[in-house]
């Protein structure tokens, strides 16, 4: 197959017919996310256990990869506050927050996440993300919400607490709340409500007093902004550093420095799981977050290209001194409604940042890490939706319960677990919802040639035949379903002679359910019962033909329901239809 760069370079594609209007679109679009980002890269890099540098660092080079390798028109990669989380979980059981070992071990799970997203886009495995189940990563993302709010009160405070779980961290927040600096708790609570209150109360107020549409969104979005003006100023004009306020401090006046990973097997063995665990994590929150923008505009996301993208921008970010990252919701949407155009909107913010971090790095010395701990906490509780567990009880209990242990789990054992759980639960739950497939009796609706479940509705049967329609692809964790199903069935009606399995909805069927097929065929055959098949779709037939199955068949395959009914029909000597079987409601 002949190698297409566009497939792999998406800017090839986008590039070819920019213009004067998308660059001044994608230019507006940098400047608000640019000022949205300045404080929401500091406070992950604060949550990530990493000096405030690692985040502006982790928003530069990747967000310029990803432009080029990425498919998303508004997709704004960089530090989000799960992956930050996660990371900060990872390294801390590794080594000491705050040497150069847990540096090193951020860099390193960036490149090892990168290594694993490429590896996947590469060989188109995309569709992984798809056995995660949405309710089950609502619950975590939840969960996982509660635990990272809970983990900025001691900066709230000004006070040490540690933990990786709900419940270590609030023990150790009410054993260290005597030590409480209150002159900390009041910036940070002081921030905190007015970051609430720009989010609920500013936009209408602007509106009210007559301002533009499009000024009052700018206005509410440098929210972050004017709390960090004002905390910062306030700090330095009276000197509460001096007090006990924990500040920001010294930060690098420069850009992203070369960094290289460490690949010691050691550390590798020890961040592997980490990794791909953060990798499909980042992944589905992103491609989620590009695919809900995409379709805003009927535009195209390709899962795999992705991968590519959010591969090469987490590598980027091991080698310029980053750690883990992904496409954000925030940033994101904060983009798109900002009118960024194309991905070269995310290159022009990360010029942004990165004048941000050779000028401006000296103004945010005396910045408090409360403010910053302040736009984590209300940047993180929008992700916390306890709605999900009334809808998902209302509509499946099993995802109820998924969903449930999951939120459980991640509080009481920490992200890792929890994360774990999510996965395991998605793929037991599909398990068990596709091993007991819905498999319905059909009969014929009177005057038609379709046929319906016995027990929804009034249909035409005959006592010597017996038609099965099975919902589902059969494969290993289902076929002894069927055969139970069948067996029941037919065991206890002496009249039956007759079975036919409608396989309409059936659009796979594997070694273990081709084996299960035979012994159906072979008990029915001691029972004096042919057994049949209807609707087999074309693929279907095709695996069947490759095995000995349908030469020992006992019966026939049939084109469509109707032609094995009336043939059956014929075979048994009925000249007319039984008396209809009254549906059941």
């Amino acid at each position: 197959m002949k190698f297409d760069p566009k497939r792999y370079l998406p800017i090839l594609t986008w590039g070819r017919d920019y213009n004067r209007s998308a660059l001044t679109s994608d230019l507006v679009a940098a400047l608000i996310v640019t000022i949205m980002l300045i404080p929401q890269s500091l406070a992950y890099a604060l949550l990530a256990g990493l000096p405030p540098e690692a985040g502006l660092y982790a928003s530069i080079a990747p967000i310029m990869l990803y432009a080029v390798f990425g498919t998303s028109r508004a997709l704004a990669v960089g530090p989000v506050a799960v992956v930050s989380l996660m990371t900060a979980a990872a390294l801390s059981n590794i080594v000491e927050q705050g040497t150069m070992g847990y540096a090193t071990a951020a860099l390193s799970l960036a490149a090892l996440s990168g290594v694993i997203l490429l590896g996947m886009g590469l060989f188109r495995l995309g569709f992984i993300a798809h056995f995660l189940s949405h309710p089950v990563i609502a619950g975590f993302i939840t969960a996982s919400g509660i635990i990272i709010a809970a983990s900025q009160l001691k900066h709230i405070l000004g006070i040490d607490a540690q933990g990786h779980n709900l419940l270590e961290l609030t023990f150790s927040l009410v054993a260290h709340l005597p030590e409480t600096n209150w002159i900390t708790a009041l910036i940070g609570l002081l921030a905190t409500g007015f970051l609430f209150w720009v989010r609920k109360g500013l936009r209408p107020l602007l509106v009210r007093i007559g301002l533009p549409q499009g000024l009052t969104g700018v206005l509410v979005k440098t929210g972050p902004v004017a709390v960090v003006v004002a905390t910062t100023g306030a700090v330095w004009a009276l000197g509460l550093a001096d007090k006990g306020v924990k500040i920001v401090g010294t930060v690098p006046q420069s850009l992203p420095p070369l960094t290289l990973p460490s690949f010691a097997p050691e550390l590798i063995g020890q961040l592997l799981l980490p990794a791909v665990l953060i990798s499909v994590i980042g992944f589905v929150e992103s491609i989620s977050v590009a695919q809900t923008l995409a379709a805003k505009k009927r535009q195209r996301i390709d899962p795999d290209q992705e991968l590519i993208g959010l591969g090469a921008a987490n590598i980027g970010a091991s080698l310029t001194g980053g750690f883990p990252v992904t496409g954000g919701f925030s940033r994101s949407v904060v983009n798109f409604d900002a009118g960024a155009e194309t991905p070269a909107a995310g290159a022009f913010t990360a010029v942004g940042l990165a004048i941000a971090a050779l000028a401006l790095t000296p103004l945010i010395y005396f910045l408090p890490n409360a403010t910053l701990a302040a736009t984590i906490i209300v940047a993180v509780l929008s992700l916390v939706d306890f709605s999900i567990l009334k809808r998902s009880w209302a509509y499946s209990k099993a995802d109820f319960a998924a969903v449930l242990a999951t939120i459980v789990l991640t509080l009481g054992l920490g992200v890792e677990a929890g994360v774990s759980a999510g996965v395991g639960l998605s793929v037991i739950l599909h398990l068990y919802k596709t091993s007991r497939p819905h498999i319905a009796e059909v009969g014929q609706v009177p005057g038609t040639e379709h046929y319906r479940n016995i027990l929804r509705h009034d249909v035409v049967t005959d006592p010597s035949i017996v038609t099965l329609r099975v919902d589902e692809s059969l494969y290993f964790a289902n076929a002894r379903f069927l055969e139970d199903k069948i067996q029941s069935r037919v065991a206890g009606d002496a009249s039956v002679r007759h079975v036919i399995l409608q396989c309409s909805a059936i659009n796979e069927i594997d070694l273990s359910a081709l084996e299960s097929l035979e012994a159906i065929n072979d008990r029915l055959r001691e029972m004096g019962v042919q057994l049949h098949l209807s609707e087999v779709k074309g693929p279907v037939m095709d695996r069947l033909k490759r095995a000995d199955f349908l030469s020992e068949l006992t019966g026939k395959v049939f084109l469509s329901q109707y032609e094995a009914h009336q043939c059956l029909l014929r075979l048994v000597g009925q000249s007319a239809p039984q008396k209809p079987t009254v549906g059941l409601t």
